[in-house]
C-alpha cells in the first residue's frame, strides 16, 4: 500500500484534467463519509442534545427559521 507521501508525490503529478476529476471524486468521497457519519451521530443520539438546545433557541426568539 502507497504512503501519504507517495499519494502525495502522485496528485502532484496529475495533468490539470486529472487532478479536476481527482478533486471531484475526493469531494465526493469526503461528503459521503461525511453524511454516513451524521447519520450515525444521529442514529445513536448523540445528536440529541444540540437539536434539543437549537429548538429551544427557535422558541425562545433566540435564532430564526432558515
Amino acid at each position: 500500500m502507497a504512503n501519504l507521501e507517495d499519494i502525495e508525490k502522485a496528485v502532484a503529478e496529475l495533468p490539470i484534467d486529472q487532478l479536476a476529476r481527482f478533486r471531484a471524486w475526493f469531494e465526493e468521497f469526503e461528503a459521503t463519509r461525511f453524511d454516513k457519519k451524521i447519520e450515525r451521530d444521529a442514529s445513536t443520539g448523540r445528536l440529541d442534545r444540540l437539536a434539543e438546545q437549537a429548538l429551544s433557541d427557535l422558541r425562545g426568539g433566540r435564532a430564526r427559521e432558515l
